[in-house]
């Protein structure tokens, strides 16, 4: 397997020539800005990589590196030496054809060999929890899935998702992964704690909170926020909720995407059941970056293999809160896994991953998440 990687800019164009080292990849990630994956850059990769399967999306940052920007794009093409990639493609209506649409994702990748699926989702219009339900459900036994949702930076405006050379709102596309040669790996970590009362969800709609203790859901969050409120939903980001659904054990974190002032709701990217338990988070640098470290750990005791390719996603709420500090916790990512693997990723609305002590695939807010890729 070799990795080569290239990054774009409006001063400089691409900062290497694309093609050096890997001539024919199978495989192409883009993650930039969204305005900048309808700019030229995204032409000439698509020209240069005709043959290859190129997905990405926008964000709030991309990695490449141990570096994370706002403006540039970032490329990262990989040759297999065996293995081989499938794709599949659906269009996102609305939140509530999430599940559907992971059902059709699953559908559209061939079974045979498949060794593991990565997703890359609309990040705003969509109920992400039930997307992974309906993908993972649909999956052969033992295939897991890993991914994110596209971001818009903090404006929480549109999102788009790379199909056919460029960016795409109301879409959501599975990358499928095959070789009996290629190895994956994942680590997920967040470093937030639950403060304050718990409170019961007293109406929901899907991803849509409405109440919480017969209250209404927005105006928690702005009594909890204060004068800052005039800032949501990006001040927001710094207190996502625990949840504890009925009738499980293990809590889960949700990030507000979206409010609606005149109806008092809250929409996030996961469920948010009716019953469910919920506690406002909060915590600091120190916490993240520990929790990124984690993440990284997790992926080395699992597998201590050689890891050609790591591809992060983190949370947009996780940048907010590290400020000028961001940079660091990608460098604990590659302290841990060796300065040897390559770094690619971006920083967005909601993290896929299994849970940290399971095989079980979920949505994730604020939380390090990490897709090792290496063949031997």
């Amino acid at each position: 397997m070799i990795v080569e990687q290239a990054e774009w800019s409006a001063q400089t164009g691409w900062d290497r020539p694309l093609g050096f080292r890997v001539p024919e990849p199978a495989l192409v990630f883009v993650f930039g800005e969204r305005t900048l994956l309808a700019s030229d850059a995204m032409q000439r990769l698509a020209h240069t990589f005709s043959d290859a399967v190129v997905v990405g999306c926008s964000t709030a940052g991309n990695i490449m590196g141990t570096a994370v920007s706002d403006d540039t794009v970032g490329a990262t093409a990989i040759q297999f030496e065996t293995g081989s990639v499938s794709i599949s493609h659906t269009h996102l209506a609305n939140p509530e054809d999430s599940a559907k649409a992971g059902v059709r994702l699953a559908a559209g990748l061939r079974s045979d060999g498949l060794r593991h699926v990565l997703v890359l989702s609309e990040g705003i219009r969509v109920n992400g929890s039930a997307l992974v339900a309906g993908l993972a459900d649909s999956l052969p036994a033992g295939v897991l899935v890993t991914g994110g949702l596209a971001a818009d930076g903090t404006k929480f405006e549109q999102t788009s998702v790379i199909r056919g050379g460029g960016g795409e709102d109301h879409t959501a596309t599975a990358i499928g992964i095959y070789g009996k040669d290629v190895h994956i790996g994942h680590g997920c970590q967040g470093g937030w704690e639950p403060f304050g009362p718990d409170l019961t969800i007293t109406k929901s709609d899907g991803n849509v909170l409405h109440s919480l203790d017969g209250q209404r859901a927005l105006d928690r969050y702005r009594l909890l926020l204060g004068v800052k409120s005039v800032d949501l939903p990006s001040s927001g980001l710094s207190f996502p909720l625990e949840l504890r659904a009925p009738g499980t054990t293990r809590p889960v974190v949700r990030t507000l995407l979206a409010i609606d002032p005149d109806a008092g709701s809250v929409t996030f990217a996961g469920d948010m059941p009716v019953g469910a338990r919920v506690r406002f988070m909060k915590s600091s640098v120190d916490s993240l970056l520990s929790g990124a470290r984690d993440a990284a750990a997790d992926v080395w005791l699992a597998n201590g293999r050689s890891r050609d390719l790591a591809l992060l996603i983190s949370c947009v709420g996780r940048r907010q809160l590290l400020g000028d500090r961001t940079q660091h916790e990608i460098e604990h990512v590659s302290t841990v896994l060796g300065e040897e693997t390559m770094l690619t990723g971006f920083y967005s609305y909601g993290e896929i991953s299994p849970y940290a002590d399971s095989v079980e695939c979920g949505l994730h807010n604020q939380t390090m998440t990490i897709t090792t890729i290496s063949e031997h």
